[in-house]
């Protein structure tokens, strides 16, 4: 099969659902308003790009390639990064929907996630070490046994981490979201002082 080769080229308003990407690698490329929804990025590697307002809900990623990866302003629904290559896998996501997303076993230390919806997204057994979490809604997003050390989650909101079962040493909380901590006790925490 014939591989592609991009290096700087911007993609706008491609529709690869209809008409899907060449296999290959794209090297610092920007993909501005294109929809991938339902694609097969298998084996496909993004290196150094930029993925501006698309849609890449229910994409199926296996052995897909990102490094130095910059999501913004995309629909990322449902997406199975745990099939990713692991090769220099790094990312961040900026005013991301990213429901449904799961991310078993990855190592994605120092992820910035900002402004982003991750509802019922799953961290499970993820080295998430030094993430930045910042006004995230984590609404039923797992994380178990996933190491969150120095992660911060200061103004990150509906998130529910058991600290036993998961590696939580100097991560950043706020105290109004201190709850989400304390969720499986099944305690009545009053915000009167």
């Amino acid at each position: 099969m014939e591989q592609s080769y991009a290096v700087n080229k911007t993609f706008d308003r491609v529709n690869f659902e209809d008409s899907p990407i060449a296999n290959g690698e794209y090297e610092n490329c920007i993909f501005k308003n294109c929809n991938f929804s339902n694609s097969n990025l298998s084996g496909v590697k993004f290196i150094e790009c930029q993925f501006n307002e698309c849609n890449l809900s229910m994409s199926k990623l296996t052995g897909t390639l990102f490094r130095d990866v910059q999501f913004k302003d995309c629909k990322m629904l449902g997406l199975r990064f745990d099939t990713c290559s692991d090769f220099g896998l790094s990312f961040s996501f900026e005013n991301c929907t990213l429901n449904h997303s799961t991310f078993y076993k990855k190592k994605i230390k120092k992820t910035v996630f900002r402004n982003s919806q991750l509802q019922e997204a799953d961290f499970t057994e993820c080295d998430l070490a030094n993430s930045l979490f910042d006004n995230c809604d984590l609404t039923n997003t797992r994380f178990e046994q996933t190491i969150l050390e120095k992660a911060d989650f200061t103004t990150a909101h509906n998130y529910s981490i058991d600290p036993e079962i998961n590696k939580i040493k100097k991560a950043k909380f706020s105290l109004s979201q201190l709850p989400g901590l304390l969720d499986k006790y099944d305690i009545v925490i009053n915000k009167a002082f």
